[in-house]
């Protein structure tokens, strides 16, 4: 990217990613020293979803012609937050046409998709993106600082989870539970955040998935009028009577990683009375961690070296300015900050990046993205065969 003091951002989608991605490109340089100025230039939609009710965002121009967004020479970083079925599309043409890329999770709706747009980003030599926001909880970041401090010693046991009880049989057939448009249900949805997470977390990798079942509870549901999916993935059947469902419900397996832990996972979008309780615990010799979003600002540390006498859960606020990360550009301590602070913080790292500079704590690309990938593919060959899938046979 030539050296220059801003960044001009296209945004590929719009809808609730779209306004999450929007509020943080609209909010990043007035909180964070950013080294380069991010420019929210153009955001493209569907002609159906107005995309002028941007501009109530920060967005400068507005278009209904992806193709042509990407390839205009006035963008540096296209950022695409469309559903899954159209991540790879408009980012291996804004690579060919030599831009930076940031994309929404997962990566891609498919392995070969994601692998695709992993080769593309290398090739090219672009910087690339993908926005697991959950890395960028400064209580998510500070674990992964304690692990690599060595405070937990070597992990034996990895529990994650993350659960959600909106998928009850009331809500009707929108793109979320079409396989052609969403690539899988929970799985795809939330595991993928849990699978980064605690690669992120405990700075291995998942070796070999043990064994994994998935289960789709509502087969069929109501079909939508009009447009079912809204948006770019308008694709989805409308109209009367029911439609079938593709995807999964739920998804639990049980894992290894390379630094010889045993873990289980475990994603539901119909646990009644979560709401977005996403997290994990890590479990070493000399201590232990949890976290959960649904109480975000906070981390459970348990120091196993400290005297028999003395030792219990230690519950740390995360708010803390010079110790925690990200906090020094927030508020003060315990002036919790929540969910939309986390796509600031990441907004803050990609800019960083732009410019030359090392985030603050590792930012997944396409390439670190793929490899998250590689597992959502290997637990669903798993559950589909019955037996334990090693992620040497999953390329």
């Amino acid at each position: 990217m030539p050296q220059k003091d801003f960044v001009n951002i296209a945004l590929i989608g719009a809808g609730f990613m779209g306004r999450t991605h929007s509020n943080a490109w609209g909010q990043v340089s007035r909180f964070f020293k950013t080294p380069i100025k991010p420019v929210m230039h153009t955001a493209f939609a569907l002609p159906e979803e107005n995309p002028q009710a941007m501009g109530k965002w920060g967005w400068q121009n507005f278009s209904t012609d992806w193709q042509k967004t990407v390839a205009s020479p006035d963008i540096d970083l296209v950022d695409i937050v469309t559903p899954n079925f159209m991540h790879a599309p408009p980012a291996k043409a804004a690579i060919a046409a030599g831009k930076n890329v940031a994309c929404e999770k997962p990566i891609a709706g498919t392995l070969t998709e994601a692998r695709d747009m992993a080769d593309a980003a290398k090739k090219a030599r672009v910087k690339s993106f993908v926005w697991y926001n959950y890395r960028r909880c400064p209580a998510v970041a500070m674990a992964h600082k304690l692990v690599k401090q060595g405070a937990v010693g070597d992990i034996r046991h990895v529990r994650a989870f993350y659960l959600q009880d909106w998928a009850d049989d009331s809500i009707p057939l929108v793109w979320r539970f079409d396989k052609k448009l969403a690539g899988s249900g929970a799985h795809g949805d939330l595991n993928a955040h849990i699978v980064d997470m605690t690669r992120f977390v405990t700075g291995q990798e998942i070796t070999t998935i043990v064994g994994a079942i998935a289960e789709t509870f509502v087969k069929e549901r109501t079909l939508m009028a009009g447009s079912a999916a809204g948006g770019i993935a308008a694709g989805i059947k409308s109209g009367s009577g029911k439609g079938k469902v593709t995807v999964d419900d739920t998804v639990l397996f049980l894992a290894r990683f390379s630094g010889g832990a045993v873990a289980s996972f475990e994603a539901a979008r119909q646990a009644t009375g979560n709401q977005n309780r996403n997290g994990f615990e890590i479990n070493g010799t000399k201590g232990s961690l949890k976290f959960n979003f649904e109480d975000m600002n906070r981390l459970s540390f348990y120091d196993a070296t400290r005297p028999r006498e003395v030792q219990g859960w230690t519950e740390i606020m995360c708010t803390h300015g010079g110790s925690h990360p990200y906090v020094d550009a927030w508020w003060p301590d315990a002036h919790i900050i929540g969910y939309e602070h986390a796509f600031t913080n990441m907004a803050f790292d990609i800019l960083k990046v732009l410019a030359g500079q090392d985030p603050t704590v590792p930012i997944p690309d396409f390439a670190d993205a793929y490899q998250t990938q590689r597992v959502l593919e290997a637990v669903l060959l798993s559950a589909d065969k019955h037996e334990p899938v090693k992620l040497a046979d999953v390329k």
